[in-house]
């Protein structure tokens, strides 16, 4: 019975990824290069700050750094497993993309773009970077077409 299981597993394994595309050696290390960057980046710039800050900035901006910080820790993983970690590059594409639409658009039509807000938009819209190295292709294929896993 075991050996049936086994063979019924890894037949519908081959199947499956017959079917479903892979991700190139090339692909792998420009997603490791995109965890590396998303890493350095947070880490350089935000991990400072979580350190040392004033209670003022705790009050006023605590969690948005902490969510950098968090982002920017676990982006760590990509390094390691760049393919299963393409949840993290997908939720900082949409996070940036939805700053960029709903926010930074109304105020950049209604020209009340301040230096401060130019400054974010600069550093958010270089999310631009990420959309041709994500593998397109994998994740329609494992986030869109893929059942879903079961409720019950």
């Amino acid at each position: 019975m075991n050996s049936d299981v086994e063979l019924l597993v890894s037949s519908n394994d081959v199947t499956s990824r017959a079917t479903k595309p892979e991700v190139s050696l090339f692909r792998l290390y420009t997603l490791r290069a995109c965890y590396l960057i998303l890493s350095a980046g947070l880490g350089v710039y935000i991990w400072p700050v979580v350190l040392s800050h004033t209670s003022e900035l705790a009050e006023t901006a605590g969690v948005r750094f902490a969510l950098l910080a968090g982002l920017g820790a676990t982006a760590v993983l990509g390094l390691r497993y760049p393919v299963q970690m393409l949840p993290l590059l997908l939720f900082e594409l949409i996070w940036k993309a939805i700053y960029l639409i709903f926010f930074a658009l109304p105020l950049w039509s209604a020209h009340q773009i301040s230096p401060a807000t130019a400054e974010d938009i600069k550093s958010v819209a270089m999310v631009v970077i990420l959309v041709p190295l994500i593998p397109w292709r994998y994740v329609f294929a494992h986030y869109v077409l893929q059942r879903g896993e079961r409720w019950k």
